[in-house]
């Protein structure tokens, strides 16, 4: 045999040993399963739920435990199973382990056995309210340090130009939208017309919410101070930000520039391209404006403005509305994002003066939204047919109807309220369960050319031409809607006052934001084990604890928003998913409030 014969067929024997090595290596990680868990907290009254993925199927009697620190076992149970969800993960098995009737304080970790060979969660606490105990302060903390009020900006915001002439306006104060951008919003993508989100006049509703809902909490936390008073810098923001005609002045926007005298007052299409439709129409932030406006005037507290000039510039906005919100409107028509934030600013008004004017006005909306609700259960947004899905605000028409029964006592309106409310939960179930879901993330209807579809993300082919993010802000408002529709429709004694189904949508919503998600990635920043990149910004500004993440998407390149995608690099656009935003805050807070709130 010549060397060269030898050297070829001992590099062939060498090369299938080594074949066959990567094959035994491969399925040795194979089999090894993977446990997705909420990274922070459960409620001990609520639903818990851990995820187990596998490459094989497990037995079918397959125990889990759950262990406390000292790794002693107290609790045990089957899991559920087994789901695939090929579309995210091919060939993989998940199971679930469902320990909601666990209910001891302590810090503990979800432990399985899989041929022989133990594996285990990430820790998380069990304890009464420990989402809101957790998580409140470092919420409140969060917006404090987004607050555009650096001696800078401070001073170039008093005098700010309005886009297209050589006016300004006064408009220090408020927060810094995202972890990235500067700029601040009453709402964004109005050119869109269907995919409006609600912004800072959001952030300051939830706030006032949690203040009215949780004091007892609050003051438990030492936070309720803190959290009147960021309340408060939200009103006197909208205040400055209320134009002398009546209408709101929508952004104050960066340009994404370091040169703080580039800012204006501006309305903005795609691509940044900036306009002098900066008038905030009811979808526009205008209607949570004055929602909020009127909700912070019954705190009875005075920021830079008195209490009663809170309530003054809320009917002042509402009164230019009534007469100029389609001028406003982008494309002239009213859609249901004017009609639950209408709902929102009326029923505020209403609950504030007690004035039939606003009774009447919250009425009419009322009903508009409820002859928006389809056969299926879903909300139609327009007068054609299109589907609602948002990806922020999805659960604010129930929020914006169950607000409205909070004062609505005449039967005939609660009776029709209640069942779109009702519907509208039926059908979020309905849609989230139709399918292999382990995870349990909330679904959605939506329409691609001439069919209609249902998916876990928003389509990335939308009105916006280019808009598409982790949805986390939308999970918190679906789980929000959840628990306190479900109290009006599906009460319950017990947990958090609502039917098993919808106490668990809500917390596997909330538990996919804290890492029970296939990239196991806790998207509340300096929570849980694993976070996305710090992210810096102008000014000083940038990702801070409490603050949370976009989050996860479908997959690039996908019109419809199928398969699953998350990057914490892309060239300068993993802002898709890395971002902090002051909407998911804002929801998460609303939906931890809801499950706080006393029986």
């Amino acid at each position: 045999m010549t060397i060269a014969n030898f050297k070829m067929n001992h590099t062939g024997q060498f090369k299938a040993i080594l074949t066959c090595f990567l094959v035994l290596l491969g399925s040795v990680i194979k089999a090894a399963p993977i446990i997705y868990v909420n990274q922070v907290a459960f409620d001990a009254r609520g639903a818990k739920m851990a995820v187990i993925s596998n490459d094989n199927k497990l037995s079918g009697n397959t125990m889990f435990t759950l262990i406390n620190a000292s790794g002693k076992a107290e609790f045990k149970g089957t899991l559920k199973g087994p789901q695939q969800i090929n579309e995210w993960a091919q060939g993989k098995y998940f199971y679930q382990a469902d320990f909601s009737l666990f209910k001891q304080t302590g810090k503990y970790r979800v432990s399985i056995t899989v041929n022989g060979k133990q594996y285990q969660s990430d820790e998380f606490e069990v304890s009464e309210n420990a989402l809101a105990v957790n998580t409140i302060p470092s919420i409140i903390s969060y917006y404090n340090k987004q607050r555009a009020n650096t001696p800078t900006e401070l001073e170039v915001d008093k005098a700010v130009i309005l886009y297209g002439s050589t006016k300004t306006a006064d408009v220090h104060g408020g927060w810094c939208d995202a972890s990235g951008d500067v700029s601040k919003y009453f709402s964004h993508l109005a050119y869109a017309n269907y995919m409006s989100p609600q912004q800072i006049p959001l952030v300051t509703w939830s706030m006032v919410n949690a203040v009215q809902t949780v004091p007892g909490l609050l003051n438990k936390l030492g936070a309720y101070e803190n959290m009147v008073n960021e309340a408060l810098w939200g009103g006197d923001y909208m205040v400055h930000s209320l134009s002398k005609e009546g209408y709101f002045y929508m952004t104050v926007f960066s340009y994404f520039s370091k040169d703080p005298k580039a800012r204006r007052i501006v309305g903005l299409r795609a691509n940044s391209v900036t306009t002098d439709e900066y008038q905030c129409a009811f979808r526009e932030g205008g209607g949570m404006g004055i929602a909020a406006l009127a909700r912070i005037s019954q705190l009875k507290k005075d920021g830079e403005f008195k209490s009663a000039e809170y309530l003054d510039a809320a009917k002042r906005a509402f009164a230019h509305l009534l007469i100029n919100n389609t001028k406003y409107d982008d494309d002239g028509k009213e859609n249901i994002i004017d009609d639950y934030c209408a709902l929102m600013a009326a029923t505020e008004l209403w609950i504030a003066t007690d004035s039939s004017l606003y009774h009447d006005e919250a009425r009419k909306r009322a009903q508009n939204i409820e002859k928006r609700m389809s056969p299926a259960g879903y909300f139609i947004a327009n007068d054609t047919g299109r589907p609602f899905w948002h990806a922020s605000d999805a659960g604010l028409p129930i929020v914006a109807l169950c607000r409205y029964l909070s004062k609505e006592s005449n039967t005939e309106d609660r009776s029709a309220a209640l069942d779109v409310i009702k519907k509208a939960l039926d059908y979020n179930l309905r849609v989230t369960t139709a399918v292999s879901n382990p995870f349990g993330y909330a679904r959605q209807t939506f329409r691609m050319g001439d069919k209609i579809k249902d998916g876990f993300f928003i389509p990335h082919e939308n009105e916006t031409g280019w808009w598409w993010q982790g949805e986390n802000a939308r999970l918190g408002s679906l789980a929000t809607a959840a628990l306190i529709g479900g109290r009006l429709v599906y009460p319950e004694k017990g947990g958090w006052g609502v039917k098993k189904g919808f106490a668990t949508y809500a917390s596997d919503q909330i538990s996919w934001i804290l890492g029970c998600n296939p990239y196991s990635m806790c998207f509340m920043y300096q929570f849980g084990k694993n976070n996305v990149p710090y992210m810096s910004s102008s000014f000083g500004h940038g990702s801070g604890k409490g603050g949370i993440s976009n989050g996860i998407t479908g997959k690039e390149g996908n019109p419809d928003g199928s398969g699953i995608d998350f990057k914490t690099q892309d060239k300068g656009n993993e802002w898709r998913w890395t971002e902090q935003w002051l909407p998911h805050a804002a929801w998460f807070l609303q939906a931890i409030t809801a499950m706080a709130q006393p029986e």
